[in-house]
């Protein structure tokens, strides 16, 4: 249809229609500049962040069924029957939080068994003195990761002997849309361990956990140059060869 046809078209409605018609037009021009909103583009310091969650390996370390060092991941050559109930998911972030310079309890001071649920309490308590605090909403658990933040998202299983779960916000340049339906973007250790995927999905193992809002985001700031100079997971090792082997190993834990 040629364009002067449609013009007049639109000068022969009557105003009503005329209006009606311009409000469609209007919120279908909104909803599609909706779709395309994200929590925010990632900045120099993001990446940063993503190439040292990138280089933990977590796919290839942190294997649920083996006991391992919880700094590293490394297994130790223990292997159990049931790899479901010996997964790493709170020594991954802890390990993780630490090569960034931040400071998120971790073995000795709490046993690798049951340590996610303990994590979100220590967090909602001891963790607000140590620079942690409380994020309200996904969408800014998603722009801080996307700054550089160091953010993680938390899940404490209401029967105390059964393990939570917790895991790293990632930077991502998803849609808020996408966001809100799934989470935000997350790296983690667990039952199957993922550089990247949803909160929806990372937390599946948890009927309810995610679709019922029951779980909780972390943010603490890091320091710019603390990425930059983080020892690596072979040194940090060498550093604490005096531990005990109890202290640094991780082998019921969630």
């Amino acid at each position: 249809m040629a364009a002067d046809t449609v013009w007049n078209n639109l000068c022969d409605m009557p105003g009503r229609r005329l209006k009606s018609l311009l409000l469609v037009l209007s919120l279908i021009t909104w909803t599609g500049s909706l779709t395309a909103v994200s929590a925010g583009e990632i900045t120099p310091d993001g990446e940063k962040l993503a190439a040292t969650l990138d280089s933990m390996h977590v796919e290839q370390l942190w294997i649920s069924g083996r006991q391992v060092n919880w700094r590293t991941g490394v297994a130790d050559g223990k292997v159990y029957t049931n790899a479901n109930t010996h997964t790493h998911c709170s020594a991954f972030a802890a390990a993780a939080a630490e090569r960034l310079g931040v400071y998120l309890l971790h073995p000795p001071e709490h046993s690798a068994t049951l340590l996610a649920n303990a994590q979100q309490d220590w967090l909602l308590t001891a963790g607000i003195k140590q620079g942690w605090y409380q994020v309200d909403s996904p969408l800014k658990a998603q722009e801080l990761a996307n700054e550089g933040q160091l953010v993680v998202v938390t899940f404490k299983n209401p029967k105390s002997d059964v393990p939570g779960h917790i895991a790293i916000v990632r930077p991502s340049d998803k849609s808020d849309q996408d966001i809100l339906a799934e989470g935000p973007q997350i790296i983690q250790a667990g039952a199957q361990n993922f550089s990247s995927t949803t909160v929806k999905n990372g937390f599946k193992h948890h009927p309810g956990a995610f679709e019922n809002n029951q779980v909780l985001y972390f943010s603490h700031v890091i320091s710019p140059s603390k990425i930059a100079l983080q020892a690596t997971p072979e040194a940090k090792s060498d550093q604490s060869s005096s531990l005990q082997t109890s202290d640094l190993t991780a082998g019921s834990g969630k």
